[in-house]
């Protein structure tokens, strides 16, 4: 395989240019054709050295396309649509004033796909790790509905949403991470450079030491003689757990793990299930039916054991049953949560309310991050707290003792 670099022009008699991955130049070209642009001109990109490709390195040393450029796109999009700039033309002109060559490339080839008679969303499903699913079923409802602008709109707020969300549980974690972190640290300097100074002193006594003493100076003695094999395991263990979790099982393991944590346990649930509400509301406001929205809902959440609830849900749905008692099966439903959408699907009114569970969610988890600190403090001061005693009594003891002994004597 090889990097081609190709200039063509496409249906609309447009100059486009670009390069693709294949074996030979005339794979390209049929690739071209099928696509509809007719090449003009393929040149292979040979690398300076046969080893070294440079126009593959020089891509994967461009900045990547992040949440926030097609958080941005899409407001600009529901902008220009609104105002009514064809289509073409607004991804010509967002085209034109990219400021990354990876996300000018990616406009590119949407203009490329659809002056090939493909629409949006087939254009965006080339690229699954830019678009989410929930995405591409958004721009598809959108275009079912001629109201594709609007659905812009609604994916801006709800991917600001997914941002507030994401900062401020990073912003409430910074504190308590920075405590453990510091903690850890005190723990490794101790037990390699303060306990053995200590037991030099202590070895001279000839004297019987406390087992406390004896425990720490083992543990220190353990810790300097073998820390490369500690370090290979600490990073052993964490490529193992980082392997696991990309697993189905391991993940769904580790997704419901997390809900049971003492204290942001909840606040993942809340989270989570503000996500799944706002996202559901969206999905139900748009036009999508009740098991296709859950079906795409169940995508979002980012915790597979709650999406396995939710696949509960649209199964009961798939049954004939209500909303209501799906919710209630799920167990993952406060009963409040659950009476409202009983009034909501009473009512028809589903989406307005899930909103409305949504914002309740969103305002409990504000909560929680703002008393997030006051949370975890007796919890790092109780464990700070018992490694200042465990200290004390190891190395205080031996000296206490012998001055018992001395005012014996």
């Amino acid at each position: 395989m090889g990097l081609f670099a190709y200039t063509g022009r496409n249906t609309s008699g447009e100059l486009v240019k670009g390069d693709l991955d294949s074996s030979d130049s005339s794979r390209v070209a049929d690739q071209l054709v099928n696509i509809g642009v007719t090449p003009i001109n393929i040149v292979e990109n040979r690398p300076v050295m046969p080893f070294l490709n440079t126009g593959r390195i020089a891509q994967l040393l461009e900045p990547k396309i992040r949440p926030l450029d097609i958080q941005m796109f899409s407001r600009q999009m529901y902008t220009l649509l609104k105002a009514g700039v064809p289509i073409m033309r607004a991804l010509a002109g967002l085209q034109e004033s990219a400021i990354t060559k990876s996300l000018t490339r990616l406009l590119q080839d949407l203009r490329t796909s659809l002056d090939a008679g493909r629409e949006l969303s087939q254009s965006m499903q080339g690229h699954p790790r830019i678009f989410s699913n929930f995405y591409l079923s958004m721009i598809r409802v959108g275009e079912m509905t001629g109201r594709i602008d609007q659905i812009f709109l609604r994916l801006f707020d709800h991917m600001e949403f997914e941002r507030e969300m994401s900062g401020r549980v990073r912003a409430a974690l910074r504190y308590p991470l920075f405590v453990i972190i510091a903690m850890g640290i005190a723990i490794v300097v101790i037990n390699i450079f303060v306990i053995p100074a200590f037991a030099k002193v202590y070895s001279g006594m000839k004297a019987e030491l406390p087992l406390m003493t004896q425990i720490l100076i083992g543990f220190s003695n353990f810790t300097v003689r073998f820390w490369p094999v500690l370090l290979a395991i600490l990073f052993g263990s964490i490529f193992a757990f980082r392997f696991y979790i990309r697993t189905k099982k391991g993940r769904f393991v580790w997704d419901k793990f997390k809900l049971g944590l003492p204290v942001a346990g909840k606040i993942i649930h809340k989270a989570t299930l503000a996500r799944f509400a706002r996202s559901f509301a969206l999905a139900s406001k748009s036009g999508i039916p009740v098991v296709q929205g859950l079906i795409v809902v169940s995508q979002v959440v980012d915790n597979s054991y709650i999406a396995s609830r939710i696949d509960l849900m649209r199964e009961g749905v798939e049954r004939g049953e209500t909303l209501f008692r799906t919710a209630i099966s799920t167990g993952i439903f406060t009963p409040v949560v659950i009476q409202m959408i009983a009034v909501g699907e009473e009512s028809g009114e589903v989406d307005s309310l899930m909103q409305e569970i949504a914002d309740m969610y969103e305002r409990e988890v504000e909560y929680e991050l703002k008393t997030l600190s006051a949370q975890i403090e007796p919890i790092l001061i109780i464990g700070l707290g018992g490694l200042v005693l465990v200290l004390a009594l190891g190395v205080f003891l031996p000296i206490w003792d012998l001055g018992k002994v001395a005012l014996h004597k």
